[in-house]
């Protein structure tokens, strides 16, 4: 699984938090840094970190952005970060993060070699500019009956997203510079929806419109070949954003560590 240099795939890691906020997760932990919350003694971007080495393909050292690289025990690239995850995934394209990059998030403790390598195999051979992994609600509610996730309700099926994102070129980066562009206008309907198109918006709006037109429109609107990569793995949509998804996370990352003994 190598990038169109041979070289492997980049990774960047976005580890920022929202300054000036206290988050509850790290109340009582010692933490300052979301990413380096403890789950059983380990900092969280620890799990991310060992996932991403047990994978094939990838190019080293990997980019962090949000987090001082020298507050994690490991050899990383520093990436400029900007006040959101979009816009620091800009900065970090214009900055030189070479192509094709896979972006996750530091909040992914139960990330595997088996999401990763399914991910970036499938983003690969969809030959698109741009790719967004995706869970199923079939596949997650089964598992994991009382997790609360947010769902994309298409007609065809219900999508909750994974932090999981592939840009293969620069035309795969205007994905990503939408959604910046369209993070600015979540509280503001009118404009939201002459970016995304009344039609679509109307369709999604009376459960008319699927997973697969809805990529083939933004396709169309930004120019670029944009795929929507389904994974069959629940746990690729359980991060940790509350404390009880941290409960649920320890539990399962509890369970895995018993299984290896």
């Amino acid at each position: 699984m190598r990038g169109c240099d041979g070289k492997g795939i980049n990774v960047l890691i976005l580890a920022g938090q929202r300054a000036g906020v206290v988050d509850p997760l790290l109340v009582d932990t010692g933490a300052e840094w979301k990413a380096l919350l403890p789950i059983l003694d380990i900092p969280m971007t620890d799990y991310v970190l060992a996932a991403l080495d047990a994978s094939g393909g990838l190019a080293k050292p990997y980019w962090v952005s949000g987090l001082d690289k020298n507050l994690i025990d490991k050899d990383l690239n520093q990436s400029p970060s900007e006040g959101g995850p979009a816009s620091s995934v800009v900065v970090a394209a214009q900055a030189g993060l070479p192509y094709p990059f896979m972006v996750t998030t530091c909040d992914h403790p139960l990330l595997t070699s088996d999401i990763v390598e399914h991910f970036l195999r499938e983003s690969k051979t969809s030959g698109a500019d741009f790719t967004l992994g995706l869970a199923v609600k079939d596949v997650i509610q089964p598992a994991y009956p009382d997790v609360k996730r947010t769902y994309l309700k298409f007609k065809d099926q219900h999508v909750s997203g994974c932090n999981l994102f592939y840009i293969a070129n620069g035309k795969g980066l205007e994905a990503i510079k939408f959604w910046r562009a369209a993070q600015h206008d979540r509280k503001k309907p009118i404009k939201l929806a002459r970016r995304l198109g009344i039609g679509m918006l109307l369709k999604y709006i009376t459960g008319g419109l699927t997973l697969e037109i809805a990529f083939e429109h933004a396709s169309k609107s930004l120019n670029i070949n944009a795929k929507p990569i389904i994974l069959p793995f629940a746990e690729a949509a359980i991060d940790v954003d509350k404390p009880s998804d941290l409960a649920l996370v320890t539990e399962i990352l509890r369970k895995r560590n018993m299984g290896r003994t």
